[in-house]
């Protein structure tokens, strides 16, 4: 018992420095920058075998692998193997074969005014047009009967603080001060450095889904532990307690993460206020994923640029009013999967409140405020082709109806940072621009 072996390195019995070391660039909208991920720290023959034994629980043997050019390894992994079925409530859970019922899409005025919004791609998943992901870019695909998933490696776990950590957020959610919310402000974290420029439903009606069109971005991010991130959330539940339910999907640069600074899809849920439920993607078992060609948490490419082409994804989030579950619709409502209704406590009935738009983490870490960018990195009165933005904003109601938005109000801690603008018109329903370079002469 002198050595054990993992992943490519000699452990000794004792005390060793475990180097890891990741030669990235993190692309700012005008200017390269380059972020160090490199990190010595003492890590325990200990510590890295609880680390092994949690991944030999997460990393389910694969079909097929196929390595990604961006660096990420994909698994197809067999759906009934995939690790949401680990969990305790989904002991007896079989997976949903017949496709939920989709919700009734609105009549959109027949208007030719996108079309003056030159470079605008859109998702599409089965045609492989617009914006896809980068694991596909040598035409490679799971087979039929399998799920894509990013393979988690020793690396990806000695970023997090600690093993309880992986794949969870970093710093508790906290009901926010009244110092930042009106009274009735969605309760999103405002506190431990989380800052947003989101819409937010203020109608009290029940809520059974949400839908949004948002355009991709590779924000600069400052410091590793910091993230930049566009997205839905679904919520239900009392905001000051421990029983808040959500989910979340959208796109997001996360550094500790991923090891990288590119945009990547993502989804979260968590069913106790962020407390120990829950995670990113598919790091705990949770959510069922039945799609084969779109991998959660894998890089999206290509993305917007500044004056030029603008990529953007439609996510839709629904629940099935028949089997009460969850769905995620990416794209064209390509199916990617489901959160099963038995992961929740009040988003087992509906939810009462969806919230979009962007949020970072402002670490302060030279005791200034954070560059790290919100969106493009541009204000929101910038507009489009600068701006990032979120269009058609749309509800799914109890009749599985969408409706656009109309009952929304904007909220942004610290405009001097980042802000937001909404508007209305026919061709892109509710919508609004948001984002901001973070530090800046108004902006400390």
């Amino acid at each position: 018992m002198g050595t054990k072996r993992r992943v490519g390195f000699v452990v000794p019995i004792t005390y060793i420095f475990v180097v890891i070391f990741f030669f990235t660039k993190c692309l700012a909208i005008s200017t390269t920058t380059t972020l160090n991920y490199t990190r010595y720290r003492q890590v325990s023959s200990l510590r890295l075998e609880r680390i092994q034994k949690h991944l030999d629980k997460l990393n389910k043997p694969p079909l097929l692998t196929i390595q990604s050019p961006d660096g990420d390894i994909i698994d197809c992994v067999h759906k009934r193997k995939q690790p949401a079925l680990d969990h305790p409530l989904l002991k007896n859970h079989k997976i949903q074969r017949v496709a939920p019922e989709m919700p009734k899409a609105m009549k959109m005025a027949k208007t030719d005014a996108l079309k003056d919004k030159a470079n605008i791609n859109s998702s599409s998943v089965d045609g492989f047009k617009g914006v896809w992901q980068m694991w596909h870019q040598k035409g490679q695909r799971c087979p039929k009967g399998t799920v894509p998933i990013r393979r988690s490696t020793t690396h990806d776990v000695l970023r997090a603080k600690s093993l309880y950590d992986f794949g969870k957020k970093q710093t508790k959610y906290m009901p926010p001060s009244a110092a930042h919310r009106r009274p009735d402000a969605p309760n999103v974290v405002s506190g431990n450095g989380h800052e947003h420029a989101i819409a937010y439903t203020t109608a009290s009606e029940e809520v059974f889904g949400a839908k949004a069109t948002i355009n991709v971005w590779n924000p600069s991010i400052e410091v590793v532990n910091e993230f930049s991130l566009s997205q839905i959330w679904v919520l239900s539940g009392s905001f000051d307690g421990s029983d808040l339910n959500s989910i979340e999907a959208g796109w997001q640069v996360s550094p500790e993460l991923y090891g990288d600074s590119r945009p990547r899809l993502f989804t979260y849920w968590t069913s106790d206020s962020y407390q120990a439920t829950g995670c990113y993607n598919l790091l705990c078992s949770g959510f069922v994923q039945t799609n084969s060609r779109i991998a959660i948490g894998a890089a999206i490419s290509p993305v917007s640029a500044v004056g030029g082409s603008q990529y953007d994804i439609t996510i839709l989030i629904w629940k099935d009013p028949k089997l009460g579950n969850w769905w995620m619709g990416f794209g064209d409502s390509t199916l990617v999967g489901y959160w099963p209704t038995e992961l929740f406590t009040h988003l087992a009935d509906r939810a009462t409140m969806v919230e979009w738009g962007g949020e970072i983490v402002n670490s302060r870490a030279n005791n200034e405020h954070t560059s790290t960018q919100m969106g493009s990195g541009y204000f929101a009165e910038e507009g489009f082709a600068k701006a990032s933005y979120f269009r058609n904003l749309e509800i799914v109601d109890s009749d599985n109806s969408l409706s656009s938005a109309h009952d929304i109000s904007t909220l942004a801690e610290n405009t001097n940072c980042y802000n937001i603008k909404s508007s209305s018109n026919n061709e892109w329903g509710t919508h609004f621009y948001y984002g901001g370079p973070g530090q800046n002469p108004k902006c400390p």
